[in-house]
């Protein structure tokens, strides 16, 4: 692992970081306080661990030290934080929004040695996040957005495919920062279309 792969494995997170931030705040005022606080929590959490692991591979990558532990909460973190984020979505698409409304917030899934449940909780989470995000872009009538985010989710699925491949080999490594960055980045794009086209305005979620 090297340094400049590294450095490169922040850009991805930077960029979910960017979109979450344009997200809470222009879905602040249309969520009830446990909608809001699911998907806040949710996004916070993903971004944590991207961070985790990011930090691990460079102090690693330098010859610091091997913080196995930021290496190993990445994935029970970031699959919570999925869950948690689509939660908060579905809540507020399915059920009707007011100031007391609540949800019970899920507890984090203990760190198990297996990873298969967090496999599928992770895709579960992805999947019902980028959705809710599609059918806003839908009922927003931006195609583009709806086009951007489904790139997102094709890539960020193909990142899952590519956990499963040799990640000793610095190739496997470079097109795995290659696929994050690109679904990253297309989910920030078509958080700022909708942003740019009014998701911040009380009606903006009307069918």
């Amino acid at each position: 692992m090297s340094v400049p792969m590294a450095i490169v494995d922040f850009i991805p997170v930077g960029l979910f970081l960017a979109a979450a931030v344009i997200l809470q705040r222009d879905l602040y005022n249309k969520m009830s306080k446990g909608a809001f606080a699911l998907f806040s929590a949710g996004t916070i959490t993903v971004f944590v661990a991207g961070c985790f692991k990011a930090t691990w591979k460079l102090i690693y990558a330098l010859g610091i030290c091997d913080f196995e532990v930021l290496n190993k909460t990445f994935f029970p973190m970031q699959t919570t934080g999925f869950i948690l984020a689509a939660l908060g979505m579905i809540a507020l698409l399915c059920h009707k929004q007011g100031k007391n409304t609540a949800y019970a917030v899920a507890a984090a899934p203990a760190v198990f040695k297996g990873t298969m449940i967090f496999v599928v909780l992770m895709v579960l989470g992805v999947v019902c996040l980028d959705g809710a995000l599609m059918v806003i872009a839908a009922r927003r009538k931006k195609p583009a957005a709806l086009v951007l985010y489904v790139i997102s989710f094709v890539f960020i699925m193909g990142m899952g495919y590519l956990s499963s491949k040799d990640f000793t080999n610095p190739m496997m490594n470079w097109i795995g920062e290659g696929v994050n960055i690109v679904g990253q980045g297309t989910f920030l794009m078509g958080t700022w279309v909708l942003h740019k086209n009014g998701l911040a305005e009380a009606d903006a979620l009307r069918k």
